[in-house]
């Protein structure tokens, strides 16, 4: 159960603020290394294809370490893993921008990853406990709304101070940030004790159950299917819509701000209903994906599809972190990794698919893989939103959301 002040319930702001600002400085460390990959390259004196290797140790990073960090720590405060992860966060990154050679940021940036999947997980299980139970989604979306607003804002502005003061500056921005951020979680994070119940063996048994690992399918596709297309965006924009230059920057831009909105719309739409959103969301991207694939020539329909399909593409993630947690029940602080895990799974399974994609047809092919994905998703998406939480086990505090969820 969760035990937070009265006031904070009331006055959850500043506690929010401070983990939006933690998930800004994550995002932006996770995704800026991709447009430093030719400078680390030059630097470190590896092939660009092995600087390409960064990218994928942090997202191994917080697929399997973040999960096995929480199943360690599962009995430990959620404020003192906010506090502890996010320390450890900070000093990982120094020792990036510091490192001599290439295995030294290598190493860096499996355990960063590591520990961006352990806060996410506590910092969703502490958002959740600041706010009643009918604002679950909301308060989900602006943890989740730092990594959004950071593809938008804070990638671009990193990948930028790189170009002219080097690649370690990015990573001294990361540090200076989390510092920043560190230190507003210590301020006005309340403490909150755990939502689940009982040790690993009996938060596993709920986390891993059959329901739980559905509703994780259903993201690991909707991302796989978003990713194979995104990917290879760019290419698809310069070579059948005809864009380049600052006009492919607009529609770059365009749909990294709808990402930023989709996700607190996505927040209000989870707390309505969460199953419901996430088959929206699905017929959406197919609706989306489709425009592109059959009026991609079009740049009007091109831009609009992407802004659709910016809305609730990252939209969907509140609703698939809260059925997750509603489904896990006494199990939902180790389940709470688990939506991050299935995420990074299906970015990188869809970024391989697309790239094959690519190979055999061009960028046009890495769109229709997408697509594919995404219609295949929908019947798992409407099936996994009949599934229903053991509410027999559960304590009172989760029944009562199952019962506002509908």
């Amino acid at each position: 159960m969760t035990s937070v002040p009265p006031a904070v319930r009331r006055r959850p702001g500043p506690a929010l603020a401070a983990l939006f600002l933690a998930t800004f400085v994550m995002g932006s460390a996770e995704l800026v290394v991709v447009g430093l990959l030719r400078l680390v390259a030059g630097d470190l004196a590896v092939s660009v294809d092995t600087a390409g290797t960064l990218v994928t140790a942090y997202a191994l990073g917080i697929c399997v370490g973040g999960p096995l960090l929480t199943a360690l720590t599962i009995r430990v405060r959620r404020r003192t893993l906010v506090r502890a992860s996010l320390a450890g966060y900070v000093a990982g990154n120094l020792l990036a921008a510091l490192a001599p050679g290439f295995g030294t940021l290598l190493a860096a940036r499996a355990v960063t990853g590591a520990l961006q999947g352990l806060f996410l997980g506590t910092a969703f299980t502490v958002a959740a406990a600041l706010v009643p139970p009918e604002r679950t989604g909301r308060a989900i979306s602006v943890v989740f709304g730092g990594i959004a607003v950071s593809t938008a804002l804070g990638v671009p502005l990193g990948t930028l101070a790189a170009q002219h003061l080097g690649w370690r500056a990015a990573f001294t921005a990361v540090v200076v940030l989390g510092a920043l951020a560190l230190l507003a979680t210590a301020v006005c994070v309340p403490p909150v004790d755990g939502s689940g119940t009982g040790g690993l063996w009996a938060q596993s048994r709920h986390a891993l159950a059959p329901r739980v690992l559905a509703v994780l399918g259903v993201g690991f596709l909707l991302l796989g299917g978003q990713f194979a297309a995104f990917t290879y965006i760019t290419p698809f924009l310069e070579d059948v819509t005809g864009v380049s230059g600052t006009r492919l920057t607009l529609f770059l831009f365009a749909y990294g701000a709808a990402t930023a909105v989709g996700t607190f719309v996505g927040g209000w739409a989870a707390d309505r209903d969460a199953a419901r959103t996430l088959v929206a969301a699905n017929l959406v991207l197919v609706a989306a994906l489709a425009v592109l694939h059959t009026a991609g020539a079009s740049r009007v329909l091109v831009a609009c599809a992407l802004v659709l399909w910016g809305v609730v593409g990252f939209g969907l993630v509140p609703s698939l972190q809260y059925r997750v947690g509603l489904l896990a029940g006494p199990g939902r602080d180790l389940a709470a990794t688990l939506p991050a895990s299935a995420v990074n799974a299906g970015i990188a399974v869809g970024a391989v698919a697309g790239g094959a994609a690519v190979s055999h047809g061009g960028a046009a092919d890495a769109v229709l893989t997408g697509l594919l994905v995404c219609g295949a998703a929908l019947p798992a998406t409407w099936a996994s939103g009949r599934l229903r939480p053991a509410a027999v086990r559960q304590p009172a505090a989760a029944v009562a959301e199952f019962r506002a969820q509908g």
